[in-house]
């Protein structure tokens, strides 16, 4: 019996499966495909992802970012600029970035295994049982715990009739071969509650994007944008992207990180830093001999992120503001900014406050 199953090996599930083993956990992880692939998320990131890699930077690392211009109209609209003088974020290998933490996790001691679906979870008293589709048929594994880290459309928390998320947005990523080392990023509030984008990535081109509600037309939007920018992308991919955590991200002996468990930044809908986050404190709380810890997690990782998230929701909601009140909140605050991009809270931190007087 394994200690833990984990169902996913993007950056939470890696995560979670690093820290895990490191601690002496005997844990297997099952990847339906290929690690990192399809690409189905940004690589627009805080520079805290750092902090979670082992001496990564040289082979992820594509451009430095240190502002955005945000507009109310599409390309070639009036921007309004947001900056600090330094580096407020990175842009990486996303899918390089998957392959690498798959890759810390192993050193651990994880067993990360690609090409296996998993097709079924049951949970019971004593454990959990997982089948899963590999190369050479179905296997059973049984386990103390399940860790669901696989994704929006996540296959345990249906299994395990886990609550839903609040929203799923879809969003579609295209890129050009343009060479950009700019250290803007472009923020077009022309879709229906969210935004588009354009994100320059150094030698390796410029990634367009957007999300929408469901039911909204996401690819033909996303055609209109990329001819205002008069470009051609190629390899596009789209994925849905989880807003809002459910009131409750466990079961008997199971637990959901990341994507799974909407644990993302309502305003941008990334889920990277958040998705870590959750990883750690998962790790740190959970014991899978005892199911009563599963509650530590709950109460952890919601003390980190409530606040967080739920400023989140407030910066988004001015998303659907009307246009004057948009452009006139707009140029009250451009310039210098004291924010972090994680961090909706340092909205009201000494740095932010001190950019704000600057100003005067």
């Amino acid at each position: 019996m394994h200690d833990v199953v984990v169902v996913g090996a993007g950056p939470a599930g890696s995560r979670y499966a690093r820290q895990a083993a490191s601690r002496g956990l005997d844990v297997v992880v099952f990847e339906q495909g290929e690690i990192g692939k399809p690409l189905a998320c940004s690589g627009h990131v805080s520079t805290d992802i750092w902090e979670f890699t082992e001496d990564a930077r040289d082979e992820l690392f594509q451009n430095e970012i240190s502002g955005a211009r945000f507009h109310t109209g599409g390309p070639g609209s009036q921007d309004h600029p947001f900056y600090k003088d330094e580096v407020i974020s990175n842009v990486i290998d996303r899918v390089g970035l998957d392959k690498h933490l798959a890759e810390v996790a192993r050193d651990a001691g994880a067993d990360v295994r690609e090409e296996h679906s998993v097709v079924g979870v049951t949970e019971d008293r004593d454990g959990v049982t997982v089948e899963v589709r590999g190369d050479d048929g179905v296997e059973t594994h049984r386990a103390k715990m399940v860790a669901g880290c696989d994704g929006p459309k996540s296959r345990v928390r249906r299994e395990l009739d886990l609550p839903e998320p609040d929203e799923l947005l879809h969003g579609v990523l295209g890129f050009s071969d343009e060479v950009d080392h700019s250290d803007f990023v472009d923020v077009h509030l022309t879709v229906p509650r969210f935004f588009a984008w354009r994100i320059p990535r150094g030698e390796a081109g410029v990634e367009y994007g957007l999300a929408v509600p469901p039911g909204d037309d996401a690819r033909g939007r996303f055609e209109e944008f990329v001819d205002g920018y008069g470009v051609e992308t190629d390899h596009r991919c789209s994925g849905l992207i989880p807003i809002g955590p459910p009131k409750r991200v466990t079961g008997r002996r199971s637990f959901l990180i990341g994507d799974a468990a909407a644990q993302t930044k309502p305003f941008t809908g990334g889920g990277i830093r958040y998705g870590m986050t959750a990883a750690d404190h998962a790790a740190r709380e959970i014991d899978p001999e005892d199911p009563a810890t599963l509650g530590e997690y709950e109460r952890a990782w919601r003390d980190d992120l409530r606040q967080e998230i739920r400023l989140g929701h407030a910066v988004r909601a001015g998303y659907s503001a009307p246009e004057p009140i948009q452009k006139a909140g707009m140029k009250a605050f451009e310039g210098e900014i004291g924010v972090h991009m994680d961090r909706p809270t340092t909205l009201f931190s000494r740095e932010q406050l001190a950019a704000l007087f600057s100003r005067s």
